[in-house]
């Protein structure tokens, strides 16, 4: 690539980041103005994802040939902090969304755009290898039982992870001598779900579970993450997996969950006297230390992990190829952003006071939620024993990487 066409790309891909962030500020209050709505029917309003489809936020991940923006990895994450400061379950489903949408790319383009082209369009799927595909003409018949579809009550499409039997039932061995794996995309409407979403946070995500029976699923709606040869577009979004993409998103998720909370927190310490007290928490030493405390603490995390994310894109976008090294980084900084923002949310949900448990006020539903968010897979303490044992030249589960 000559240096004329790489300068014109990345001027390009800082004027889509720019608009992306600016879109993502002008939706944050409806989508704050929205929360007790998205709440209590535990899942996202109308007016919200309106007001997200309008910005074409769903489409950030999407190739640029669907009208995506195949927005850098440290600009997606910025985008997921501002929308979860103001509700955390639409971060989470917009996270969700993006790395569904990665798909794409790895569609031949007819049936891409059928999946993708819709302006409402939202593909949502289920957590590990739970389906079974077994190879018929044309396609594949499809059973299986998945849970946690984040976003799968507003999705257009369903997307199962399954493994491949061949027509005689015998298990499809890949090129690596292993059973073989794909992903198989349906339209909502031919899964049956599950309403077994009820949880303490992240309540209006709806990550139902969903079942599918015999579904037949042609050749060309189905893919498989984890081969590049099966990459039909060539931009550097596309060579990351989608484990990265959720690291780095739902990190910056619990990150502005917990920026949000310090916000209200910092307002509600300018007027706030706590009973028996002789002034406002504003006047108070303790208060006062502790306020700047969280921000060094919440703003390091922040900048670690953007820093890293920014090392590796640019390293990949330069041409250079994602190390284990690099997904190790990537590893450490999204789960230490997680815990300290989980830490930080504690600190500011005693900090409070009695006004943190009540419903009418924003502080108990970002204490639910950043703890929903810690328990997921990417905020495990285990993460940092991984990448330790990586730092030691150990064997490590790469799939957490």
């Amino acid at each position: 690539m000559s240096s004329e066409n790489a300068t014109a790309r990345l001027r390009a891909g800082e004027a889509l980041a720019a608009v992306a962030l600016d879109n993502a500020r002008e939706v944050a209050p409806v989508l704050r103005a929205a929360g007790d709505k998205i709440e209590a029917e535990r899942s996202l309003s109308g007016d919200a994802l309106d007001a997200m489809h309008g910005a074409e936020l769903f489409r950030l991940t999407l190739p640029r040939r669907h009208g995506g923006a195949e927005l850098p990895l440290p600009q997606l994450a910025q985008v997921a902090e501002i929308i979860a400061a103001a509700d955390a379950s639409a971060a989470w489903c917009l996270g969700q969304a993006f790395g569904c949408a990665m798909s794409a790319a790895f569609l031949a383009e007819a049936p891409a755009r059928e999946v993708f082209d819709p302006a409402n369009a939202v593909l949502a799927w289920g957590a590990g290898l739970q389906g079974k595909m077994v190879a018929t003409d044309g396609g594949y018949l499809v059973s299986g039982s998945w849970r946690f579809a984040s976003g799968s009550h507003h999705a257009t499409w369903i997307g199962g992870h399954s493994k491949v039997f061949e027509a005689d039932g015998s298990p499809r061995l890949g090129a690596s001598g292993r059973q073989a794996n794909r992903t198989a995309l349906f339209p909502r409407s031919e899964a049956a779900f599950a309403d077994d979403w009820h949880v303490m946070g992240l309540r209006g995500t709806r990550s139902e579970g969903y079942t599918v029976e015999n579904l037949f699923v042609e050749e060309g709606l189905t893919f498989d993450r984890d081969t590049p040869g099966e990459r039909q577009v060539d931009a550097t979004l596309f060579h990351l997996h989608t484990i990265t993409i959720y690291a780095s998103v739902f990190s910056s998720v619990a990150i502005g969950i917990a920026q949000g909370a310090f916000d209200d927190l910092l307002a509600l310490g300018r007027k706030k006297k706590p009973r028996g007290a002789r002034s406002t928490l504003r006047d108070s030493p303790v208060f006062q230390t502790r306020m700047a405390e969280m921000d060094a603490q919440l703003g390091s995390a922040r900048a670690y992990k953007h820093a890293i994310l920014t090392e590796v894109w640019e390293h990949l976008d330069g041409g250079g190829d994602l190390t284990m090294a690099d997904r190790a980084r990537i590893r450490l900084s999204t789960t230490y952003a997680i815990n300290e923002a989980t830490s930080v949310m504690e600190q500011i949900y005693r900090l409070a006071g009695s006004t943190a448990i009540f419903n009418d006020q924003p502080f108990e539903r970002r204490f639910r939620d950043i703890h929903a968010v810690s328990q997921q897979v990417q905020g495990r303490h285990t993460n940092f024993e991984t990448v330790g044992r990586f730092m030691l030249d150990l064997d490590v589960d790469t799939i957490f990487m």
